[in-house]
This record gives C-alpha cells, structure tokens and sequence, in this order.
C-alpha cells in the first residue's frame, strides 16, 4: 500500500518540522524510520518530496498540495480512534472541559457527573482567549464561555444569556443602588481586568460608547482577583452576572450603557465529535 498510515504520519512530520531528525523527535521514532517511509513514498510513486541543499531539506512543490490531503487524512484517523476510545471508555474515561467562569461550567458538569458516575472530568480555568485556544489546540474537548465567535471552526450551543454587572463593597454608598451608568462610574476608582478578557472587552465598548475612557487604579487577570479587590473596598469591579456563585460582601449592580444579553455557549471544534461532547451540550440548566 503506497500510503499506509506511518507513512503519512512521516511524511507530514517531516514538512510540519522541516528536517527528518525532528520528525523522529515528535513521533519517537528513529530517524532511519522517518527517512525510510519518506523513501518508500518516494520509490513507489516516481516522485522527489523533499531534496537536500546542503544543511537544508527543501520540500518539492508537490508537497504542499499532498500535505494539504494527508494532513486531512491523519487527522481523521486520529479523530475516528478518539471516537472509538470514548466509547470504550464511558464508563471509566477522562473527559477535559474548558471554562472562563466557573459558573454555569461547575453546574454543567454537576449534571455530567451524575450522567456518567465513572467519568473523570480535567478542569481548565482560564481567560476567554485562553479557554479558546484550549479548544483550537485540542487541549480541552469542550469549552463553555461568552461570546464564541461563531466563524466556522466551533459548533456553539447557547446554554444561558447573562450581563457584566459591576460589583461593589456591601459597605460602600454605590452598594445602596441596584444600577448605575458609565457616568456614575466614572467618579470611583475602577478595577479592570487584562485585556484577554471577555468581561473586559464588554467593559471597554460600554465606556467608549458613552464617550468615556477611564483610568483604572488596578488591573487583575482573574476574576477572583477582581473579586477580592472590590469586596475590600478598592474600588469598582466587574464580572460576568453568573460568573461565580460567591456574592458573600459584594453587591452587583446593572450597569444601563453596557451590552445586554451575551451568550454563554458549550462549544467544540466543528472537527470534533464524539458520546461525551453530545452529552455535554445536551445538558439543560
């Protein structure tokens, strides 16, 4: 068979690295191994893939397009065995969720849990960028944040609709109120966080909008950071309106010039699949 599956996990190692040696490395494979099945490719079609100029291997323009077949290749084989494990392994497997608030996510996989007892569930908590490129680069099965872009390379599930708020010392005069403006806002110091952060992005359009640009005092990347900061009395906080079960000495406020309604989505790459990922998206909260 000209193009068996190692020799196209070679092949596409080789391009992807730029030299044999490190396609071994990536496989774990001897570097006699990795030439070999390129040679083999090579032989049987009458073809030249990759040639030597001096210390550099030059791939032929050939291989771009071949690449572009094989790369698909692997990774349905790669997609069609994950498949075929989570099946076998339902009972007894580790399923990997991506959460930017650990509210609703913990709730959603509360209810996962209790669907599959056995399962064992990998947490990855971070900023919205970071939770995105877990799930890009497959880290994480499935992530569950605000927003996804919906670009072709998620399935996206809309699981609850929520607001950023601000948040406030309990013992502070904005406390006394249940909503406040940009305006407002701007006579007290403000805590922000970094700019990776969906809760800050929301932040920033709603005081540009209103033709405002603050100055915050602090700057923080978590949300239990900003959590803390406004519960001590810094100053004035923002998160996502279900974005942690705590309210213990904050208030949240509603802030009437910010965005309404975003959408928390499950999401997974369009490529992926699988028993789990559909179980998790199924669930109802």
């Amino acid at each position: 068979m000209l193009l068996t599956s190692a020799r196209v996990r070679a092949f596409n190692a080789v391009l992807e690295t730029g030299s044999f040696s490190a396609a071994a490395k990536k496989l774990g494979l001897s570097q006699p191994a990795i030439t070999q099945s390129v040679r083999e490719i090579e032989r049987a079609a009458g073809v030249t893939l990759f040639e030597r100029r001096g210390r550099t291997l030059s791939p032929s323009p050939l291989c771009a397009e071949l690449y572009r077949l094989t790369a698909e290749s692997e990774r349905c084989e790669t997609e069609a065995l994950r498949l075929l494990r989570q099946h076998a392994n339902l009972e007894t497997g580790t399923f990997h969720v991506g959460l930017g608030n650990s509210t609703p996510g913990m709730a959603l996989i509360r209810e996962f849990r209790r669907r599959f007892p056995g399962m064992q569930v990998q947490v990855e908590l971070g900023s919205w960028a970071q939770i995105i490129a877990a799930v890009v680069e497959q880290r994480v099965d499935v992530g569950v944040l605000p927003n996804v872009p919906d670009d072709g390379r998620f399935v996206r599930k809309t699981c609850l609709k929520q607001d950023v708020v601000a948040i406030v010392a309990e013992d502070t005069a904005l406390a006394q109120v249940t909503q406040t403006s940009c305006a407002e806002l701007m006579r007290h110091p403000l805590i922000f966080r970094t700019a990776t952060s969906s809760t800050q992005r929301v932040v920033d359009r709603g005081f540009r909008n209103g033709g405002f640009t603050p100055r915050p005092t602090m700057v923080l990347d978590t949300r239990d950071g900003v959590y803390e900061a406004a519960a001590n009395g810094l100053g004035v906080g923002f998160m996502w309106e279900f974005g942690s079960s705590r309210e213990d000495r904050i208030r949240k406020l509603r802030v009437i010039d910010f965005e309404h309604g975003h959408a928390e989505h499950i999401f997974h790459l369009a490529v992926r699949t699988g028993p789990l990922i559909t179980a998790f998206k199924e669930i109802q909260l």
